[in-house]
């Protein structure tokens, strides 16, 4: 079992390649693979995109859907585990729609992984670099996960960018 940060931030915007690269650490690190999936199938072309992504990863992989309730999926780990979740923009705005409590939500989850005895991976989309969205639900979600983008890399003992399917590390050192 090689040495593996507590948590790692694995930052980029929509299809930059952030989750294959996510997916290669996790293989790297020889631990049990948990993939904490947050997305939920609400019409055809997410089905399809979760079903491609599930064969792309392979069986060697235990899948927990979890959209709203990240927490189940810490249950029970231990050091031989790892657990990647993919990703944190999905989870934040499931919280969102709910209407959940996201301070308490967001509190609970870096709780949760500092208690966890095995690595974490987060996965995020930047959503700081485009356009100013044009209505109060947009402009809340994109300041929402921006404040959580910005307490990850603040919390992670490694931050990597991925633009164009290059990682650019942010901060820390990436495992041997």
């Amino acid at each position: 079992m090689n040495a593996f940060p507590k948590l790692t931030f694995v930052l980029g915007g929509a299809a930059s390649g952030k989750s294959a690269y996510a997916e290669s650490l996790v293989r790297q690190a020889g631990r049990n693979q948990i993939y904490l999936a947050t997305a939920q199938a609400f019409d055809a072309e997410m089905k399809d995109k979760i079903t491609t992504h599930r064969k792309q990863r392979g069986a060697d992989w235990l899948t927990i859907e979890a959209p709203v309730d990240v927490a189940i999926a810490f249950a029970g780990r231990d050091a031989r585990d790892i657990i990647l979740l993919d990703c944190a923009t999905l989870w934040l705005s499931n919280l969102l729609l709910e209407e959940a409590d996201i301070p308490k939500a967001t509190t609970a989850f870096f709780a949760t992984v500092a208690t966890c005895p095995c690595p974490v991976v987060v996965v995020s989309n930047e959503v700081g670099q485009g356009i100013i969205p044009d209505n109060t639900l947009s402009r809340r979600f994109r300041n929402l996960q921006g404040q959580f983008n910005k307490d990850l890399a603040a919390t992670a003992d490694l931050a990597v960018l991925v633009t164009a399917g290059l990682p650019m590390v942010l901060k820390g050192t990436l495992p041997a």
